[in-house]
């Protein structure tokens, strides 16, 4: 990003370089990324939902993927749309105050994903090594308070990293490989996690097909 100074003054707006200045390169970028964001939007919605509705899923794994699939949802909606309209605009910019909020909002999600799955780990071992204690073990009391825990916990941690970033020696220019590897971890993750982690369970696909029944029925 190149900054838009005035005499050492706080900046209104960043002027974002983007991945290409081609016309035809942001238009087939714009297709893209709407696909993308579609797909993330459908299968972790879609989780919530089967989530939410079946009965049967009402157990702390999926209670952790229905955290994790909402998570998903924000974290890329953080920053896709902005994505999205620069496509189009020319030039494209950005306000300081958007920045910060997009910003914040990305780390404080990314950091909340990062330890609910780190409790989705620690569930999943509970599971194989006590499975006679894990209904005990991981009560409701219990899962709603990890959740929680794993929201609560970055409020704690987010400054260190925030200040952290700010104090890496600064650069004009972003290198291509930083923008792919944002683009990867924003957009792709996000959309792959349903498949990885939920839509090929057993589980939910009994669930989809017992909705997609009910559906047919009425």
């Amino acid at each position: 990003m190149d900054l838009d100074h005035e005499n050492d003054t706080l900046p209104e707006n960043f002027i974002l370089t983007g991945l290409s200045r081609q016309p035809w390169v942001r238009e087939v970028l714009f297709v893209i990324f709407l696909l993308l964001y579609l797909v993330t939007i459908s299968g972790n919605g879609l989780i919530v939902v089967l989530i939410i509705m079946d009965s049967h899923l009402h157990t702390p794994m999926y209670f952790f993927l229905g955290n994790l699939s909402f998570i998903d949802v924000c974290y890329c909606t953080t920053s896709v749309p902005q994505m999205l309209v620069h496509c189009f605009q020319e030039p494209a910019t950005i306000s300081y105050a958007r920045c910060i909020a997009q910003m914040c909002s990305s780390l404080f999600l990314g950091m909340t994903e990062c330890i609910l799955l780190a409790v989705m780990a620690y569930d999943r071992f509970v599971a194989i090594c006590s499975p006679l204690h894990y209904t005990l073990i991981m009560s409701r009391k219990v899962c709603i308070a990890l959740a929680s825990c794993s929201w609560v916990t970055v409020v704690g941690i987010f400054f260190g990293t925030a200040i952290a970033m700010y104090t890496q020696p600064q650069t004009k220019f972003v290198s291509e490989s930083d923008k792919f590897v944002s683009i990867f971890y924003g957009v792709i993750t996000p959309m792959l996690n349903p498949l990885i982690y939920s839509l090929r369970n057993k589980d939910v696909k009994a669930a989809l097909y017992r909705m997609i029944g009910r559906e047919t029925k009425t």
